[in-house]
């Protein structure tokens, strides 16, 4: 009776090794997301993270038609600046939360989706007001009054308290700043008529603390802030400044080293006067300087010109369909138009963001 008993039993643990096993196998084989508390990502910015917000607003700055959108699913131009995924996305996914990011306007939203996160940021914009009103997108005061918009049906769906928690625990993800260097600085001649570049550069962070601050107020604890990438090297930047050998424009990219130093600073002082705050600033100008000056390391072959057209300017209405046809491989690009990064560059550099920054994140 017990050699009986004992076989059973044995049997029984044998079967719980061999399902313990494929568990493992399985958890192995299962694509590499974090574990996260965190309930939604909510979005603010420019081009880099619209997902399609300004193709319900008056501006030429759009994107909703061929080739763009190329890769995404069903090969959908939905008004992201890309041939795919933007890092919102792929930050979303990366924490478990949901694939996609929605624009807030122009979209049929679920309670879902208001749920677990929006974006609401707008091609063209930037901390100053001035660069969003020169291409007429939305200001990010005017993505922060959409948040209060938000907020409230937020409040509708889900009750006032697990409102308040979303709000509280959600992760906040804010990307811009490009624009008020690459455009309103060095393209146009109004600010640089008011202001030399440190005391711009000290203007338009004083903005981006201002932002931060109504933000807070507003019950974001937890933010993630990108810097603003290599400019001078952006293929755009290069038809324009850099000659007829293209060359990185190093004002340009001195410029954005200095941006990004003084807002880590001021971010870092924010993290210390408002309370329960937690700012991250995620350094996104190495990584991306590294794709451009060592693009064969990473599968690139191409990393001057974007994938539309000639490369060297075609961007927005620019890069469509009917007058520019694209690469043959956009993998060997890390540039998709001349001015945003292909999807799988983006999802090497969200990777590597997550590589340094996680745990921060989550």
């Amino acid at each position: 009776m017990e050699s009986k008993c004992f076989m059973k039993s044995s049997s029984k643990l044998f079967y719980l090794l061999l399902i313990s096993l494929e568990i493992l196998r399985v958890q192995c084989l299962a694509p590499n997301k974090t574990t996260s508390k965190v309930p939604a990502v909510i979005v603010f910015g420019d081009s880099i993270v619209d997902p399609g917000n300004n193709n319900a607003i008056e501006t030429l700055i759009k994107c909703n038609f061929p080739p763009y959108g190329k890769d995404f699913p069903q090969h959908k131009p939905t008004g992201r600046f890309c041939n795919g995924k933007i890092p919102s996305d792929f930050i979303a996914s990366q924490l478990g939360i949901k694939e996609l990011v929605p624009a807030y306007l122009g979209t049929e939203l679920t309670a879902q989706d208001l749920l677990t996160g929006v974006s609401f940021a707008s091609g063209g914009a930037g901390y100053d007001p001035l660069t969003s009103q020169l291409v007429s997108a939305l200001t990010m005061s005017d993505q922060l009054n959409l948040f209060k918009d938000y907020k409230e049906k937020l409040k509708k769906i889900a009750g006032e308290v697990k409102a308040n928690n979303t709000i509280s625990q959600g992760l906040f993800l804010v990307v811009t700043g490009t624009d008020d260097l690459a455009n309103t600085y060095f393209t146009t001649p109004f600010r640089r008529a008011e202001f030399d570049l440190p005391s711009y550069i000290n203007f338009t962070v004083d903005c981006a603390v201002s932002f931060y601050q109504e933000l807070y107020l507003l019950g974001a604890r937890k933010m993630a802030v990108v810097g603003v990438p290599p400019v001078g090297c952006v293929p755009s930047q290069r038809t324009i400044e850099g000659g007829i050998e293209r060359h990185c424009v190093p004002l340009y990219n001195q410029a954005a080293v200095m941006f990004n130093s003084k807002l880590s600073t001021e971010l870092e002082r924010l993290n210390k006067t408002l309370k329960g705050a937690q700012i991250v600033y995620i350094d996104i100008y190495t990584p991306l300087l590294d794709l451009i000056m060592r693009p064969f390391a990473y599968g690139f072959e191409e990393s001057t010109k974007g994938c539309c057209g000639t490369g060297y300017f075609e961007v927005t209405l620019a890069c469509n369909s009917l007058t520019t046809p694209t690469c043959e491989d956009v993998s060997k690009y890390v540039f998709w138009d001349s001015y945003h990064p292909t999807e799988r560059a983006y999802n090497i550099l969200i990777t590597e963001v997550f590589q340094k920054y996680g745990s921060l994140l989550t």
